[in-house]
């Protein structure tokens, strides 16, 4: 018999893959929001931003992340008591939208509502989608790690390209831009699982059916004591995944201005065309996955959830058209060196020469019109203007084109962000392949690994800071410490992560499953708020020791954390009681 429930997509349920693409687009909105706030707020006036010092914006980023983080324990208490996971799945995607919504404005009451609506709106979202995957699976604890392993797959195709079209959107044409696409597509993921769920059966994230969901769960028919050493091995979990995520989300706050002031970005000739032909690859790639993915769940499910399906396939028409525009665009960006009377106060009338990046047709002799969005009198970051755009700006000056330059591209500094997300993508399988095999490690084993990987990660960045003087503000490092960095990172978060939210799954009592998930996140969420709080010392270490002693931090706390996770194995085998 052909039914839905006996039809699989890749080995697996229908089900499991609207909630795939469901968290893919709210990843996509987050991570693009992220990835562009950082860079908002340290942005000068004339560049759209709010003109903050880096402890600012690094101190908001905490906050925010933190209550993003903090929220999920609301959120599950709400859904196993009142709402169940699907209501609030519903309701926190309609926050966020409003969120995105919101912060595209561009007033500071609206950017602040923004935030607001946004960190609501993670709380019923996050633990509940994260808990319908276990549920799903609820009588095939065997086949959870693999489901969850697919599932953050998802996570990390929408982060990655939220980070790469919202980054780029909001880097290269305005912050508004780059805010509304992330809203857009948390939209579409909303009315995506709205019109779908049916396919997820009746049991999957409704409050009424609770009391049976519990029943079927080992953990509610075990002795308290077995219970409660679950619960401890959970707590034991969440609390070292502090120390994993307060070192590894500086990749949203002190990588980011890493990336923007420390690296090297220019890239001339065979480097300029090897990149862009990377960049190619590294968007398309990613794109064809998950579509081929999108085209196996409508061939199974085109009749049951027709409507369901065509908001994602419109939603994966205009993810295209966003990324061929992108890569367009990229494609006919070239390099013109300009000049223009020195905006220095002492130059006495001399010349400057810049050279500025444009996808404009220029030929030498043109006249343009240039703001430094950077506020550095001519140094900064220089952007074309139109005329017409010239009364909104106080620091406009003319200049003349004087030559293009053959080969020369500027990598943006959110690009640098992708590489986490496409690392998951193309690592994940094998890391699968290790975990199936004789030789997969236990999950505390697989946690201290996580961590000490992390920790090697940051050993890279110490090295290719070691020629970085005390306060000193920009260099050109290679863009090669920066990506072998994210590469280790990744690697420890494939063991930290999606075998975190497998384990929460199976050792937490089915009625407590919305509220685990909530103690996990909020570990998550205290992690975050320190990774804000500790990155906006970046300044005051740097320059009393250097930025190697930054980075040297977030170096040896991870791998201490890591060896003591490896050395407290065999104890927390023991309180499992049997779960593996």
């Amino acid at each position: 018999m052909n039914t839905l429930a006996t039809r699989s997509v890749m080995g697996h349920k229908p089900g499991l893959f609207l909630l795939f693409f469901t968290e893919m687009w709210e990843r996509f909105s987050y991570y693009g929001m992220r990835a562009l706030l950082v860079l908002f707020l340290v942005s000068e006036h004339a560049a759209g931003g709010w003109a903050w010092t880096r402890d600012q914006a690094l101190s908001l980023y905490g906050i925010y992340t933190g209550l993003v983080y903090f929220s999920p324990i609301l959120g599950g208490l709400a859904a196993d008591a009142i709402l169940g996971s699907r209501r609030a799945v519903i309701l926190g995607a309609f926050l966020m939208t409003c969120g995105h919504a919101s912060m595209a404005l561009e007033s500071t009451a609206a950017f602040y509502t923004g935030l607001t609506l946004l960190i609501l709106g993670n709380g019923f979202f996050k633990p509940n989608i994260s808990s319908m995957v276990g549920q799903l699976y609820a009588s095939e604890e065997d086949r959870k790690d693999s489901a969850y392993t697919i599932f953050y797959m998802g996570i990390n195709a929408g982060a990655f390209l939220g980070i790469l079209l919202c980054g780029y959107l909001g880097e290269k044409i305005s912050w508004s831009y780059g805010f509304g696409l992330a809203g857009i597509f948390m939209c579409l993921g909303m009315i995506m699982f709205w019109l779908g769920q049916s396919i997820l059966g009746e049991k999957v994230g409704n409050i009424e059916n609770n009391k049976i969901l519990s029943s079927t769960s080992a953990g509610d028919t075990e002795d308290a004591s077995v219970v409660r050493d679950r619960l401890i091995v959970i707590a034991v979990l969440s609390f070292f995944t502090i120390f994993f995520w307060m070192a590894f989300e500086q990749a949203g706050g002190s990588m980011t201005i890493f990336a923007k002031d420390y690296t090297g970005r220019v890239l001339q000739g065979s480097h300029a065309t090897m990149f862009t032909w990377a960049n190619t690859a590294l968007t398309i790639g990613p794109l064809i996955i998950v579509t081929y993915v999108l085209l196996r769940l409508v061939a199974v499910t085109y009749t049951q959830i027709a409507f369901s399906n065509i908001s994602i396939i419109f939603s994966f028409v205009l993810i295209w058209a966003c990324a061929l525009w992108m890569l367009q665009k990229e494609w006919k960006m070239r390099a013109y060196e300009v000049s223009f009377a020195s905006l220095k106060v002492d130059a006495d009338g001399t010349t400057a020469m810049r050279t500025i990046q444009s996808d404009l047709s220029l030929t030498a002799g043109d006249e343009i019109l240039l703001v430094d969005i950077e506020s550095k009198q001519g140094d900064g970051k220089l952007r074309i203007i139109a005329p017409e755009q010239a009364e909104s700006y106080t620091t406009e000056f003319k200049a003349t084109v004087v030559e293009e330059k053959s080969n020369q591209i500027e990598v943006p500094a959110s690009w640098f962000g992708i590489l986490n997300s496409f690392f998951i993508l193309t690592c994940a399988p094998f890391l699968g392949r290790i975990w199936a095999s004789r030789f997969n490690p236990t999950a505390p084993v697989k946690f201290g690994i996580g961590l000490v990987l992390l920790g090697l990660g940051f050993g890279i960045l110490v090295m290719g800071s070691a020629e970085i003087g005390e306060g000193q503000r920009t260099a050109a490092v290679s863009m090669w410490f920066l990506i072998l960095a994210y590469l280790l990172h990744t690697l420890g978060e494939l063991c930290v992560s999606p075998v975190g939210l497998s384990y929460v799954s199976k050792l937490a009592p089915a009625k407590m499953a919305g509220v685990m998930f909530g103690v996990w996140f909020l570990c998550t969420a205290i992690a975050n708020y320190l990774a804000g709080a500790t990155g906006s010392y970046i300044d005051a270490i740097s320059e009393r020791y250097g930025l190697t002693t930054f980075f040297l931090i977030y170096t040896c706390i991870p791998i201490a954390a890591g060896l003591v996770m490896i050395a407290m194995n065999r104890m927390l085998i023991r309180k499992m009681h049997g779960i593996s």
